[in-house]
């Protein structure tokens, strides 16, 4: 089952060209492998001076996390998840220098590791051809109710 743009716009906080993924190739209660080629755009919102950086693929795995988180949410019967926050990122290990100079798609993937409440906690990484471009661990905290 193939999720595309439109239906992942409805669950993340970003639209337009801020949502970073395309598609979702797959995913089960564990982990998530989201497609793009966003990357690629010269309308990426992330560019500065015409170039992606690596560390930019933080947002991606972001992205997908979300989008994990979601679709959790929906299969167990609930609306989908609240807003929230990314506390950490670390450990974040890049494996190449920039995102913008790959030809082709982008391969992200998240997996759940832990959960307590609304708090999160995932490992994700970035892929080109099999090519691990970056790698880490993020924890996200559930925003409190009147937070705008």
């Amino acid at each position: 089952m193939s999720i595309e743009r439109l239906e992942i716009e409805a669950m993340i906080p970003h639209a337009g060209r801020m949502c970073l993924l395309e598609s979702v190739s797959r995913w089960d209660e564990d982990e998530i492998v989201c497609r793009t080629s966003s990357h690629r755009a010269d309308s990426n919102p992330l560019r500065r001076d015409g170039r992606l950086h690596a560390v930019h693929g933080l947002e991606y795995g972001a992205q997908a996390m979300a989008i994990h988180g979601a679709l959790r949410a929906r299969a167990a019967g609930g609306a989908g998840l609240g807003g929230g926050y990314l506390a950490a990122a670390r450990p974040l290990t890049l494996h190449c220098q920039r995102l913008d100079d790959l030809p082709g798609e982008l391969e992200v993937r998240a997996r759940h590791l832990f959960s307590s409440g609304g708090n999160l906690m995932y490992e994700f990484s970035l892929h080109h051809d099999e090519r691990l471009l970056l790698e880490g661990r993020a924890t996200v905290v559930e925003a409190a109710e009147d937070t705008p």
